[in-house]
C-alpha cells in the first residue's frame, strides 16, 4: 500500500520561503509521477505542480511559475516543493499526490494516492 507523508509547512511572512517534502513508502518511488495540490478554506482543491518519473518534465499552475520549484530525489523516495516569494493567497493546506506512470496531467482525478496535507500560512 502506497503511503505519502508531507512535512515542512508552517507560518511565514509574505515574501518568505518554505520547502515542503513528501516521502512515499510502500512501493517503488520511481514508478510514480508526483504532484502538489492545495486547498484554501472554502475553495476547491487545485493543482500546483507536477514532476514526471525521472524529473524530466515539470509543470506549474500559472500563479506559482517563477516562484515555486518542484523537484524529486529518487534515491530518497522524496519530492520537494520549494516555495519562494510567498503571498497571502498561497495560504492553504498543501497535499502531495502520486500516480503510477511516466507522466501525467494536472487533474485531481489522475492521482490515486494522497498525503494527509500540511498547512502553509502566509501572513501579510
Amino acid at each position: 500500500q502506497v503511503h505519502l507523508v508531507e512535512s515542512g509547512g508552517g507560518l511565514v511572512q509574505a515574501g518568505g520561503s518554505l520547502r515542503l517534502s513528501c516521502t512515499l513508502s510502500g512501493h517503488t518511488f520511481i514508478s510514480y509521477v508526483m504532484a502538489w495540490f492545495r486547498q484554501a478554506p472554502g475553495k476547491e482543491r487545485e493543482f500546483v505542480a507536477l514532476i514526471s518519473w525521472n524529473g524530466g518534465r515539470t509543470y506549474y499552475r500559472d500563479s506559482v511559475k517563477g516562484r515555486f520549484t518542484i523537484s524529486r530525489d529518487n534515491a530518497k523516495n522524496t519530492v520537494y516543493l520549494q516555495m519562494n516569494s510567498l503571498k497571502p493567497e498561497d495560504t492553504a493546506v498543501y497535499y502531495c499526490a502520486a500516480t503510477r506512470g511516466y507522466d501525467a496531467g494536472p487533474g485531481l482525478n489522475e492521482y490515486d494516492y494522497w498525503g494527509q496535507g500540511t498547512q502553509v500560512t502566509v501572513s501579510s
